[in-house]
């Protein structure tokens, strides 16, 4: 079921969202520049060999011969969509899922890093060790398995909301991204809702993913859960990623309206209608009533 790809939804750039990152309290974070690949190095050495043999520089099969990255492989994967349903896999499985994907210094690391969490849970004083390391995740493990690495660090800390919310409002995009997805698997009940709020009114659409994930399916009231569908709309967020979807949008009328009235404000200004409008608007209506997805529990943890 899991595929591990990089992180959601919107650009690179999340990452590194918020007013709030990293002048508050974590010198450790400028080491997150250290990320950035460098891919390009080798590339000098494949033009080399076709000047000194103009022969074999026709072929397309040179820069294979000597192991030259070819630039039409594709853009960096931080750009491709990331399926893994982090908020929905129990961390014991995201664990056995994220460990074969990491180098072995990264495996150690990560080992090391939730130990540390484990035995020292909770907040201790102005910052805790584990707070340390979901700074260096991205570092350590690479920008496509941080995210998963921040979650599996939060559930070994049993961070709870008094910490989730610390983390949250002093990191970086990412790590209030990574929080927004450990909600399910740590808050049962509707404590951390000011974070989704929060994340709601950013124009961050790798939070915005985020925040409509299963915690948001199980606490918003109905007014919020519409409005947060309209961010999405409104945004560019895929309306995939809102949990619950089919079954909180069955038979509401009220949303109906608001898609309806959103849609004419769009075609009055000459503007398109999101292909997204019309899937929701189409669960809008009556019918036999979709069961609740199978790992959206109303009233408890997801794992």
């Amino acid at each position: 079921m899991t595929h591990f790809r990089p992180t959601t939804t919107g650009t690179p750039a999340a990452d590194n969202h918020g007013t709030h990152d990293d002048q508050n309290s974590r010198t450790t974070k400028s080491s997150r520049t250290t990320e950035d690949p460098e891919p390009t190095q080798s590339q000098p050495a494949q033009s080399q060999p076709a000047q000194s043999q103009p022969a074999q520089s026709q072929p397309a099969q040179s820069p294979q011969s000597t192991g030259s990255p070819q630039p039409a492989q594709g853009p960096h994967p931080t750009e491709s969509p990331h399926p893994t349903p982090l908020p929905l896999t129990p961390p014991p499985t995201l664990h056995a899922h994220l460990t074969p994907h990491l180098t072995g210094a990264a495996r150690a690391w990560l080992d090391q890093a939730l130990d540390e969490a484990a035995a020292h849970p909770g907040t201790h004083g102005p910052i805790s060790v584990w707070e340390l390391r979901l700074a260096e995740a991205g570092r350590r493990c690479g920008a496509e398995y941080a995210d998963a690495a921040r979650v599996l660090i939060l559930h070994a800390a049993r961070a709870d909301t008094d910490a989730l919310t610390r983390v949250y409002f002093q990191g970086t995009g990412a790590e209030r991204r990574a929080v927004l997805h450990a909600l399910p698997h740590l808050v049962p009940g509707p404590d951390a809702l000011p974070l989704v709020e929060d994340a709601l009114r950013a124009n961050d659409t790798g939070l915005v993913a985020a925040a409509v994930g299963p915690y948001a399916a199980r606490h918003l009231d109905p007014h919020q859960w519409r409005h947060a569908v309209l961010k999405c709309l409104f945004t560019g967020v895929s309306v995939s990623a809102v949990a619950d979807l089919e079954r909180r949008a069955h038979a509401d009328a009220e949303l109906a309206r608001m898609l309806g009235d959103y849609a004419a404000e769009r075609t009055a200004a000459g503007r398109p209608v999101p292909e997204d409008l019309y899937r929701v608007l189409a669960l809008t209506e009556s019918g036999p009533t979709p069961p609740p997805h199978g790992d959206v529990h109303p009233h408890g943890k997801e794992s």
